[in-house]
């Protein structure tokens, strides 16, 4: 780049802050209201996204583990595996489709008995180790010891178990006072489960807001004061900036609603539908 154009090495740096910039300003619009800027960056982070997949597709698999090993290493048969992958453009054939789904049809055997594999091995450990000691011991061979520490987690671990396995127990009516009460307490403890996942979810919502409001205050503000030589003010100009952003953003939906309305599809409260 330096070779093409002095100029724009010098300044690739700022034009990437500034793109950076505007791109989660616009991405982030979404937070008030679905809008027509968000919408423009939305397609244009779509097609960047399947640009990289489309790349990195022919630099990490096809060139690699195809291409490279047929040409540079002589294994000539890999050419098959072309002839195989052109199976799945018979699907636009009317005539000729049935090969198309020869292929499919294989894959999807392939991939079901992978996904097969992957739950066995993902779920079988977790079944067999809910089998835990409840009373302490010391240890003996390859058995280790159990404090009386361990032997009360692991009682309360096996009451949470045998309380939430409970709750899904439909072949008969929860009529009996225990069944009762350890399903509903099944219930609370899945509902502290569900809890800690929807939290670890908003924690790293969070965490991408931090970054992104992190690269505007310091890395943008830092850009905007050394252009207004301001200097290390220029955080403060920043966020001065993102907030007239968004006060201006609420402003234009007023005024021009039709410009800030939902995506087509959406029928609003009630449904739609003429009275």
């Amino acid at each position: 780049m330096r070779g093409f154009s002095p100029w724009l090495a010098a300044t690739a740096p700022h034009i990437q802050i500034w793109i950076g910039a505007l791109c989660t300003i616009g991405l982030y619009s979404l937070l008030y209201r679905e809008n027509k800027l968000y919408r423009f960056f939305e397609h244009v982070y779509l097609g960047l996204a399947t640009g990289f997949l489309v790349a990195n597709t022919w630099t990490d698999i096809i060139r690699p583990k195809w291409y490279q090993p047929m040409v540079d290493k002589g294994m000539w048969w890999y050419m098959f595996e072309l002839m195989i992958g052109f199976y799945y453009y018979f699907i636009f054939s009317r005539r000729h489709n049935w090969m198309a789904r020869l292929i499919i049809g294989f894959f999807l055997g392939v991939a079901s008995g992978q996904a097969f594999q992957q739950f066995a091995n993902d779920q079988w450990p977790q079944i067999s180790a809910t089998f835990k000691p409840l009373l302490p011991h010391a240890a003996a061979g390859t058995v280790k010891a159990v404090t009386p520490g361990d032997a009360i987690n692991n009682i309360i671990f096996v009451v949470m178990v045998v309380c939430v396995l409970s709750y899904f127990f439909f072949s008969f009516e929860h009529r009996n006072p225990a069944i009762k009460v350890s399903s509903r307490l099944g219930r609370w403890m899945m509902m502290f489960a569900f809890g800690a996942i929807f939290g670890s979810t908003v924690m790293a919502r969070l965490a991408l807001l931090i970054d992104r409001m992190y690269y505007l205050v310091f890395s943008w503000g830092g850009e905007l004061g050394a252009e207004t030589h301001l200097g290390a003010n220029g955080k403060y100009l920043a966020c001065g900036v993102i907030v007239a952003l968004v006060l201006l953003m609420i402003v234009l939906s007023r005024r021009y609603p039709d410009d800030f309305s939902a995506p087509p599809g959406d029928s609003g409260a009630g449904g739609g539908g003429t009275s």
